[in-house]
């Protein structure tokens, strides 16, 4: 339901029981909403257990709620100033039960998901008439007797009392109801008694007896009718279609391909059409002759979309087929049609194969596929007493240009008289000025749309060079507000690279000087591309060296394998790039460290401890293109495979002697 009915219950209930009784309303029926939205879809089953809530906090019945409900939407709807509308449909209460459905339709351009009743008016007579509501909800019968019973009187002055005559399916509702045991839809038939004086309106009814010049009038030829009403059919007692207009059987073998024109006069009515209004309504002559005010919509019944085999059905000798002595141009014809029936199979298989069923939340229904367009019928049936027979009077609904190219039609094919041409251009002008607004509303959303992603690009740059400063887990705990606290690791491999003889620190030539930049961007650049995070974090690099660890900040058992792995490739790496005189070293030692982010302005994660000093003297104390490993580090890897080389004892600065080994290969594959 659109929220315009659940914006009248609550503001009718907030006024006449007040807003403490509303929020216990609300509680009950565990309602989130605050307010509800004129335009916005809300589940069909909450007006219901509204009602039931306030019966259950008021004391007052289930039915006296919900036609209480139906009387405050007739009030609150006066607002929004559909009280004209509904006067304007007539003099008298008869006038306006007539024309309920046709007021349901004009609403649906305003509120295109509506799941609008069928009603129709029965029989009158001089205290009263008989109407037949049909609808897909349950629970709601009561609420049209208030809305019927506030209509009367607000805008005819009449009183009226209504109860059910007939009824089938007429549950309760809510949530805890109906229980359905059939997987079709549950409809609700209910048939009411309007009891009111409406002697005035019996009393002036039109054509009740035929005035005398009437009767002086020549009869007219059906053929007539079929001319000013192209579009227009003629039923028998059988429901049988006796006569058809041009248009409409053209446009039933252009939807029908390959089928026999001659077909169509003498089937019955349901075999070619769909009754799409009134709902569930029983096709048959007296069910038909009670219910001429009543508008019909008839939906054409297709299988198909093809020009070719249209144009050669209407050239085919049906009388004297063989499949022999067609024509090239029909052959063809027919072969496209089958063709396009076959692809039809196959692209239904594959959308139910492939795709989820979209659900419309206004129906609870599949919406239907918008690119395959039947024609619509709206008008009315008159029965014409010199034939004994029906005729629909109707013209094709159609709201502008796209929608006629949709179903095969063109202008020249519409009503030549009334207001069909006017309607598909007024709704094609009517459409361009939407287009425009659109485009307008489409060229501000591409902007914001535009500037949402530069500030995301701005976002993703600041992260990237936060990241390339600050390991990311530890700068999003500084981003949640946590204090960047020192982090101790029991064990990590700590890696120094070296670029060696790039600058002359002597040399006082500014072109040397960037050529050596340049050389160092190649060689750390190279470096980079070979960190695999989270296996190995870049820490820093200063002056000539490029610093490493593995093992921190993401704890890794395997930090002295992955970074002897990574002293591999950077040696491979550098030598492929052929830079004359470039030479680079490494050294690692594992151990414990402390790490933490250090600075404000630049902030930087660092690495302290013995562990960090003693990788540095691996590598100040290394040959070129040489790899030296601690003796502890050189130990653990050993043992897992990898070809190491002792060096002898070398003296380390502030450590005296030390064992070290060279790194020559990695573990075989």
């Amino acid at each position: 339901m659109y929220g315009m009915l659940y914006e009248s219950v609550q503001h009718y209930i907030q006024e006449e029981y007040g807003m403490d009784t509303w929020k216990k309303i609300c509680q009950i029926v565990d309602c989130k909403h605050n307010t509800f939205k004129t335009h916005q879809i809300y589940p069909d089953k909450l007006m219901p257990d509204i009602a039931a809530a306030l019966s259950a906090c008021t004391g007052e019945s289930f039915d006296f709620c919900m036609n209480f409900f139906g009387r405050c939407f007739v009030r609150f709807f006066s607002n929004f100033g559909y009280d004209k509308m509904i006067r304007s449909t007539g003099r008298y209460f008869c006038d306006f039960l007539q024309s309920i459905d046709n007021i349901h339709l004009q609403m649906r351009f305003t509120y295109p998901k509506m799941k609008s009743p069928s009603m129709q008016l029965t029989n009158m007579d001089d205290n009263g008439a008989v109407i037949l509501y049909r609808s897909g909800r349950t629970g709601m019968s009561k609420y049209l007797i208030g809305q019927m019973t506030e209509v009367a009187k607000e805008f005819y002055g009449l009183e009226m009392t209504a109860y059910v005559i007939e009824s089938q399916n007429d549950i309760c509702g809510g949530t805890a109801g109906p229980i359905k045991l059939t997987e079709g839809p549950l409809t609700v038939v209910v048939k009411y008694r309007l009891d009111f004086d409406n002697r005035d309106y019996m009393a002036k009814r039109v054509n009740i007896v035929a005035h005398p010049t009437q009767l002086k009038m020549p009869p007219v030829d059906l053929n007539v009718f079929l001319e000013l009403f192209p579009f227009t059919f003629v039923l028998n007692h059988d429901m049988k279609i006796t006569l058809a207009g041009e248009k409409i059987i053209e446009t039933w073998i252009l939807h029908n391909p390959g089928v026999n024109p001659k077909t169509f006069i003498g089937t019955h009515v349901m075999d070619v059409f769909k009754c799409r209004r009134p709902k569930d309504t029983k096709i048959d002559w007296n069910t038909i002759l009670q219910m001429r005010t009543v508008l019909f919509e008839m939906e054409l019944i297709r299988t198909g979309h093809n020009r070719d085999a249209y144009d050669a059905a209407l050239n085919m000798d049906y009388e004297n087929f063989d499949e022999m002595s067609l024509n090239e141009a029909q052959t063809m014809a027919l072969a496209k049609a089958d063709e396009f029936e076959k692809e039809q199979e196959k692209e239904q298989e594959e959308a139910a194969a492939t795709k989820h069923d979209e659900i419309d939340p206004a129906t609870g229904q599949r919406r239907p596929s918008v690119g395959l367009r039947s024609i619509l019928l709206k008008g009315q049936m008159f029965y014409i007493k010199d034939v004994d027979s029906l005729i629909f009077l109707c013209s094709p609904l159609i709201e502008n240009l796209d929608e006629l190219h949709s179903i095969g039609l063109y202008l020249n094919d519409l009503n030549p008289h009334g207001l069909s041409r006017e309607l598909v251009m007024a709704g094609w002008q009517h459409c361009s000025k939407l287009e425009m607004m659109f485009e307008k509303e489409e060229q501000r959303s591409d902007e914001l749309e535009k500037s949402l992603e530069l500030a995301d690009s701005w976002k993703r740059q600041g992260d990237e060079l936060l990241y390339s400063m600050i390991p990311r887990p530890i700068a999003e705990r500084m981003r949640m507000g946590q204090e960047h606290v020192c982090q101790s690791f029991e064990e990590v491999s700590v890696i120094f690279i070296e670029v060696m003889n790039i600058y002359d620190s002597g040399s006082t030539n500014v072109q040397e000087a960037m050529q050596a930049v340049n050389t160092l961007n190649k060689v750390f650049s190279a470096l980079d591309e070979e960190i695999i995070s989270p296996f190995v974090y870049k820490v820093e690099t200063v002056g000539m060296v490029y610093m490493a660890v593995s093992g921190a900040p993401d704890i890794n058992p395997l930090h002295a394998q992955h970074a002897c792995d990574l002293a591999l490739r950077v040696i491979k790496k550098v030598k492929s790039h052929n830079l004359p005189d470039v030479a680079i070293r490494v050294g690692i030692n594992s151990g414990p460290v402390v790490a933490g982010v250090v600075g404000l302005k630049v902030p930087r994660y660092c690495l302290f401890g013995d562990t960090v000093n003693t990788a540095s003297r691996m590598e100040s104390s290394c040959d070129p293109w040489k790899i030296q490993l601690s003796n502890y580090t050189a130990l653990k890897v050993r043992d897992v495979g990898y070809r190491v080389e002792a060096r002898g004892f070398v003296k380390v600065k502030g450590k005296g002697d030390m064992e070290t080994y060279w790194l020559l290969e990695g573990p075989e594959e």
